[in-house]
């Protein structure tokens, strides 16, 4: 039943969307169709499905382990453009330079943008019991503003014909397609490979376990002899580190240089990634390709049907929030309690 949760929150997103977009007047049922069947049916679609899971499986995969420790990194989508950025510094620092070091050197250098920018929530969080929560949060709307001086200004390409942007990558600093013919890049299997291996450390090794003892038991962590606080640092380092490595994938692989429209709230949308896929890599795979379906769908009802923009974000609230409600009818049960007679024991 635990499992079967999600399958429930999908189907009652499903309905109760088809019923709120018909009382508003939309195609309500044209409006499921087009954003959760039309990117499974449709073969020239399969591609953006990859494409748009790929970072959600990433830093979902990232979250889930901080979550499992009680520690609730919500800025994920700041370190996902920290990530992108140091990502295009390095890009436009070797721009006169060619070979294939360039890109792993990106990817390092995405994975300590992200780490870099959940240091500020760490040590808070170890030194001065701050929340994480508020934060990580708070930094994402910093790193929203540092990419946009950045991008107008001194990253911004001259030759841009007045758009703000920075130069295109080069050849050196761009993904290689995987699938011929499409757009799959390198960093889809590069998720689906990450996510494995998190799920192996996470059920095999003894960080794994530390990371479910501390989530579960802190007491029993303390008498075992694991640090609270350095599980702390650990969860958000390893949940940063892989937002930022999404950064650099998509800026590397989606837009190929930097651009005001870099945010896209991945960091938000892998939070009911994570949950969805019950805060385990394996499930986190599936539940990417199945948000991304109503990311790619969105997009497609946009276009057929004329439904908002906005619509994508109703329906993952709604499927978050269903998704919350059937754990809390699995975890406890209604129980009608009669009236006691008068002078019963209590």
């Amino acid at each position: 039943m635990v499992y079967a949760a999600p399958v429930l929150a999908v189907l009652l997103t499903a309905i109760v969307g088809a019923a709120i977009f018909t009382a508003i007047g939309y195609n309500g049922v044209g409006a499921v169709r087009e954003i959760f069947v039309t990117p499974i049916l449709n073969p020239l679609k399969w591609q953006d499905l990859g494409i748009k899971a790929a970072p959600l499986v990433l830093i979902a995969v990232g979250l889930a382990i901080g979550y499992r420790a009680n520690v609730w990194n919500i800025g994920a989508e700041g370190q996902y453009i920290l990530g992108g950025l140091a990502a295009t510094a390095v890009a436009l620092s070797t721009r006169d330079l060619a070979g294939p070091w360039i890109l792993p050197l990106m990817a390092i250098a995405g994975v300590a943008g992200g780490m870099a920018w959940a240091v500020v929530p760490a040590a808070l969080k170890t030194r001065l019991k701050v929340s994480e929560i508020l934060t990580s949060l708070m930094l994402t709307y910093v790193a929203i503003q540092l990419l946009n001086y950045l991008v107008l200004g001194p990253w911004r390409d001259p030759m841009g014909f007045g758009f703000p942007q920075t130069p295109l990558f080069t050849a050196d600093q761009v993904l290689p397609i995987v699938v011929p013919r499409t757009i799959v890049h390198l960093g889809v299997p590069i998720a689906l490979v990450v996510a494995l291996i998190a799920w192996f450390v996470m059920a095999r090794s003894l960080f794994g376990f530390q990371i479910r003892v501390v989530g579960a038991a802190p007491q029993a962590a303390r008498y075992g002899g694991f640090s609270a606080n350095k599980t702390i640092w650990l969860a958000l380092m390893v949940s940063g580190g892989l937002a930022g490595l999404a950064g650099m994938l998509e800026v590397a692989g989606t837009f190929q240089r930097m651009v005001p429209g870099f945010p896209t709230n991945y960091g938000f949308t892998a939070i009911i990634v994570a949950f969805l896929g019950r805060l385990n890599p394996l499930g986190i795979i599936f539940a990417g390709f199945a948000m991304s379906v109503a990311v790619v769908g969105g997009e497609v009802a946009q276009t057929t049907i004329g439904l908002p923009n906005a619509a994508v974000g109703i329906f993952q609230s709604m499927m978050l929030f269903f998704l919350l409600a059937s754990d809390v009818l699995v975890r406890y049960r209604f129980r009608r309690v009669g009236a006691q007679p008068a002078g019963s024991a209590a």
